[in-house]
């Protein structure tokens, strides 16, 4: 079955990194684009991050750009997401999906990234 395992969150001081991880069982990797959305509590699911199926083209919300880059390693279903530079709105739960347009969309369970002094 699909699975959408991430890992590498946790607390950490403002200006601090995190690397996040997903790993993806189930499908064919390699033929979907990737992203980390996250939810801080009271908010919608917002996108954080995209990179295309072959990782040669990404985007950013304008909030990240330069602090967090989205990476992926198709030969190990892994997409990653290293955030340089936390700041407390940062908080949230972090999540992965998978996308192949039109209609197949796969996410995680999300693991939780707190920005706090």
């Amino acid at each position: 079955q699909v699975q959408l395992v991430e890992s590498g969150g946790g607390t950490v001081q403002p200006g601090g990194s995190l690397r996040l991880s997903c790993a993806a069982s189930g499908f064919t990797f390699s033929m979907y684009s990737m992203s980390w959305y996250r939810q801080a509590p009271g908010t919608e699911r917002e996108l954080v991050a995209v990179i295309s199926s072959s990782g040669g083209d990404t985007n950013y919300k304008t909030s990240v750009k330069g602090r967090f880059t989205i990476s992926r390693d198709n030969a190990k279903n892994t997409v990653y997401l290293q955030m340089n530079s936390l700041r407390p709105e940062d908080t949230a739960v972090y999540y992965c999906c998978a996308r192949r347009i039109p209609t197949n969309v796969y996410w995680g369970q999300g693991t939780q990234v707190t920005v706090s002094s």
